[in-house]
């Protein structure tokens, strides 16, 4: 099976944006989950976003008004945009896609499965 290949980090300064890019077009079941979800050194995964079958997003709260989660079916391709980036958001960020029946995608769910190696964002001051 194709493994997500998530893009677009990098580093940048206080108050930029990236957009994160995730292959999806493995993942044509209707009743996937997508989402990313995040990881610094010396610290728990901490899930951020998550894009459900029925088109329903939920965000962390630390994010929340940020990021937005969407996805490109012409593309097939899920985006994570981050705007207004802060120090504390810089981290690995895997992208996750797991079968979960709709109204079952959340952001907190800590068996959302990334199966790519993550992309590095870095924000500075």
């Amino acid at each position: 099976q194709v493994q997500p290949v998530e893009s677009g980090g990098g580093s940048v300064q206080v108050g930029g944006s990236l957009r994160l890019s995730c292959p999806t077009s493995q993942y044509t079941t209707s009743t996937y989950c997508m989402g990313w979800f995040r990881r610094a050194p010396g610290k728990e995964r901490e899930g951020v976003a998550t894009l459900d079958s029925d088109g329903s997003t939920t965000y962390a709260n630390s994010v929340k008004g940020r990021f937005t989660i969407s996805q490109d079916n012409a593309k097939n391709t899920l985006y994570l945009q981050m705007n207004s980036l802060k120090p504390e958001d810089s981290a690995m960020y895997y992208c996750t896609a797991d079968l979960r029946p709709p109204g079952l995608c959340h952001f907190n769910d800590p068996t959302l499965r990334s199966r790519g190696q993550g992309t590095q964002v870095t924000v500075s001051s």
